[in-house]
């Protein structure tokens, strides 16, 4: 067997990912115990609803940790100019238009390894979405996006 059909090695979630705040990065954070056992595997908190500038920073920094990925899935009426396919690392990542809601994305590796991210609106407090980014990658969470959204008041907008 060559080093070419040696099949690649699976990569888990590394604990504690929380990637810093600076501009034009994403901001991620992903949990991370090998189980997999919360209902999300993470939480993103873009910065606009224009996909064609938020989602290749995301997928650059989950193939980073997770190697390539093969599909994403979005709620084509939660972004803006959403493409079809979009090349991340010289690779193609195919976009599928789904009713997730504003508040999932679906990150696909491989033929059947599924993500699922919490999305955080972008109008959200800094402190709701650390709080609702926190909630979504606790191991022993069980509830859904939108209740995340609406126990940590992520989904409101920030008073004047």
């Amino acid at each position: 067997m060559t080093s070419s059909d040696t099949p690649p090695v699976p990569r888990h979630l590394p604990s504690g990912v929380h990637e810093a705040v600076r501009p034009g990065c994403a901001l991620l954070r992903l949990e991370t115990t090998a189980s997999r056992e919360g209902v999300l595997d993470g939480a993103w908190w873009p910065r606009s609803r224009d996909i064609g500038a938020e989602l290749p920073a995301l997928l650059s920094a989950l193939t980073r940790h997770l190697g390539p990925l093969t599909r994403v899935g979005l709620d084509t009426a939660a972004w803006q100019g959403l493409p079809t396919r979009i090349v991340v690392d010289d690779r193609v990542v195919h976009i599928d238009s789904f009713p997730v809601g504003d508040d999932t994305v679906l990150i696909t590796r491989g033929d059947r390894d599924l993500f699922s991210l919490l999305v955080v609106p972008p109008n959200a407090t800094p402190d709701a979405a650390r709080a609702a980014m926190a909630q979504a990658v606790r191991a022993d969470n069980i509830s859904q996006a939108e209740q995340i959204l609406i126990d940590t008041r992520s989904g409101q907008q920030p008073s004047d």
